[in-house]
């Protein structure tokens, strides 16, 4: 795939959203009930779309919250967390769901001063307040048109696909029925509701880091930490970090800007906080050599980003692998294991393999973690697009959803107790184990071919090498029983997946090699021979 002209620089002017227009489309511009495109689906994190594509309108907003609230009230849950990023949409979204929690008689926590909450604060409250649940208004890393909503679970975590459907369903039936059934009050009688109640979410997750992260380490070392926010929900969170433990860290990109006029375009051209991106970091990437340390976060704070003098970006396959390592070193975890996407760097596996632990593969979706993680089967749940999140130091449960602030300050720990910044230990685990090549590419597929590959079974496939090498093993199914939604061939050296893309007309194959470039072509080629073939059936 080709790179936009733009890839890489500052956002050029015409290409800023009209946040005007946006706001004004969600409470304007209505679902049509034929579309399928404008109905509620809610996919690997929640349900996501954009107020002038008819798909992330207020209509949308009321028909989840009820959704959710009679869910909630029919679980006989205590109190909801509620929290939103900084994408324009989360703001009217925030105030519509509000509206309805309190008219449904839900005990609602909201940020004081409406502040800005991180995807990862909610999952930490939710599993500090026994019998809770949550709502998080956040489209992740999506370009600024888009606006989203998640609900998380009693177990802090996104909930998983039993209930998503429910809700999902009971919201379009809502949806169709032109909302009669959604219970409402006037924003301002809202807020004088006994049920709505303005809560400190800094205050308590920021004292508790120290008991996950040796923030002590990181404060007597002195390096210097660039923190980028990126104009995310975290900004205030960097802020009472650095004065709580007397860092010696600069924090940028620490105010709110609806248009991300300040980040630089991605691949594509289009303005995304994706801080895996090389060309959405460029601007960090830039700075490297002013930090010991430095990190970024996407919108929502889920996701981690870490800049090394050394390297630069880490690949984020790279950065979980390294962090495994050091936990495993330096953490009572031993007799436990760690969870990875199937479609993860399986350098992953060999870190693993070399400390003795189990290692469980999952479907596509941090939701895959949440049990094992809140039992202790697992200390370490990642995924290759740059979202995890790991046990307390006394092995208990922290967060069972992404989280982008811990990941980046344990960056911080590695290099304050260890002396080698994170790209440097990278670097010596590839001379023990060897250096991996690791790709994603994208081919068109229509709908029908998305379905064949989603219901794949290993029986479909009869080649028996992968780039010359025997095939040792055929997936549709991950270690938890699940489907995966695709399949993966692996080899000695190398594997593949396909999967289909949820949101667009492509398939996704990923490929990693450890022998080289050669090698992972040969893979990716093999990879399209096999679904072309599936195709011609």
């Amino acid at each position: 795939m080709s790179h936009h002209a733009n890839a890489g620089k500052i956002a050029p002017k015409e290409i800023l959203e009209n946040i005007a227009n946006l706001i004004s489309d969600y409470y304007i511009q209505k679902p049509d009930r034929d579309n399928q495109a404008h109905a509620v689906a809610f996919g690997t994190s929640g349900h996501r779309g954009s107020s002038s594509q008819k798909s992330f309108n207020e209509a949308h907003i009321l028909a989840m919250t009820q959704a959710v609230a009679e869910y909630h009230k029919a679980q006989g849950h205590d109190k909801l967390f509620i929290g939103m990023d900084t994408h324009a949409l989360s703001t009217p979204a925030h105030r519509s769901a509000i509206e309805v929690l309190v008219a449904n008689g839900i005990t609602t926590y909201y940020a004081a001063d409406f502040d800005y909450t991180p995807t990862p604060v909610i999952s930490h409250a939710i599993l500090t307040h026994p019998n809770s649940d949550g709502i998080v208004i956040t489209p992740s890393h999506n370009p600024p048109s888009d606006g989203g909503f998640k609900y998380n679970a009693t177990d802090g975590g996104p909930a998983d696909v039993a209930i998503t459907d429910l809700i999902q369903a009971r919201a379009n039936a809502i949806l169709e029925n032109d909302l009669v059934e959604v219970k409402r009050i006037a924003y301002e009688e809202a807020l004088r509701s006994e049920y709505l109640v303005a809560y400190d979410f800094i205050t308590p997750y920021v004292e508790d880091l120290q008991h996950i992260i040796d923030m002590e380490a990181i404060a007597q070392s002195g390096i210097k930490i660039g923190a980028d926010a990126m104009g995310g929900s975290g900004l205030n969170y960097y802020r009472a970090i650095k004065e709580r433990y007397g860092l010696n860290m600069e924090i940028f990109h620490d105010s709110v800007d609806f248009t991300f006029s300040f980040m630089h375009c991605d691949k594509d051209g289009k303005i995304r906080m994706d801080c895996s991106s090389p060309y959405a970091m460029a601007g960090l990437i830039e700075m490297k050599n002013h930090y010991d340390i430095a990190f970024g976060n996407d919108t929502d704070f889920d996701r981690h980003g870490i800049v090394t003098p050394s390297h630069g970006l880490m690949n984020p396959n790279h950065y979980l692998a390294v962090a495994i390592d050091y936990l495993l070193k330096t953490r009572d975890f031993k007799s436990m294991g760690v969870g990875k996407t199937l479609v993860s760097s399986s350098m992953i596996d060999r870190v693993v393999a070399s400390h003795g632990a189990k290692l469980f593969e999952t479907p596509v979706g941090f939701k895959w973690f949440v049990k094992p993680l809140m039992e202790g089967e697992i200390f370490f749940g990642g995924e290759e697009s740059a979202g995890a999140s790991f046990l307390r130091k006394n092995a208990q449960v922290w967060s069972t959803d992404k989280d982008g602030i811990i990941l980046n300050l344990l960056a911080a720990e590695i290099l304050a107790t260890t002396g080698k910044d994170p790209a440097l230990h990278y670097q010596e685990l590839t001379q023990k184990f060897g250096t991996p090549l690791y790709a994603r590419m994208d081919a068109p597929a229509n709908s029908e071919q998305k379905k064949l590959l989603k219901n794949l079974q290993a029986s479909d496939i009869t080649q028996t090498t992968l780039a010359q090498e025997p095939i040792t093993s055929i997936l549709t199914k991950a270690d938890n029983g699940y489907a995966i939604g695709g399949l993966k061939v692996n080899s000695a050296n190398g594997w593949f997946a396909i999967r289909p893309s949820g949101t667009e007309d492509v398939y996704k194959i990923y490929a990693e090699s450890f022998i080289s470039p050669e090698h992972l072509a040969a893979i990716q080629a093999d990879a399209q021979t096999i679904a072309t073939k599936i195709f011609e059936k």
